[in-house]
């Protein structure tokens, strides 16, 4: 006859979701901003040296006043052929983004998720009482999602 464990009536373990869900968690926190003095030749040269495709313009207080994306300098790019011109030392102000639509800190990253699904933007301010904090991205929502299958669909 073999030997009987008996340890008694398990609890049942309640599996908690821990993993972070805020826009916070996975935002991006330092970024490469610009000024709307600064010129579009200049702007070109970070987004390559940075491998970055657009950022925040900032004015002299650090209060969001624009983005500025390859999409704009494209701008820059098409008007200069047109008119048979090189491109010119033309500011950011002229070719940002201005109307820019923000996210707020403190949301989950399926509302984001829904936002970019709407919009048509690639990347998204992150603001907390009126102010800059970080920015978040479509591949940012992606990697998020990825974070949260490992951890909830095991």
């Amino acid at each position: 006859m073999g030997i009987k464990s008996f340890q008694g009536v398990r609890k049942a373990v309640k599996k908690e979701f821990n993993a972070p869900i805020l826009v916070t968690d996975y935002m991006t926190k330092k970024l490469v901003t610009f000024t709307p003095e600064q010129s579009i030749l200049e702007v070109m040269e970070l987004f390559t040296k940075y491998n970055i495709s657009g950022g925040p313009v900032l004015d002299g207080n650090g209060f969001l006043v624009g983005i500025i994306s390859e999409a704009d300098c494209m701008k820059q790019i098409s008007e200069s052929r047109y008119f048979n011109q090189p491109i010119l030392d033309k500011s950011v102000e002229k070719f940002m983004t201005k109307n820019v639509e923000t996210i707020q800190h403190d949301i989950s990253i399926f509302d984001a998720a829904g936002v970019f699904h709407k919009g048509n933007r690639r990347r998204l301010p992150v603001m907390k009482d009126g102010l800059l904090i970080g920015q978040i991205s479509r591949k940012d929502i992606v990697v998020a999602a990825l974070k949260l299958s490992g951890q909830n669909w095991k």
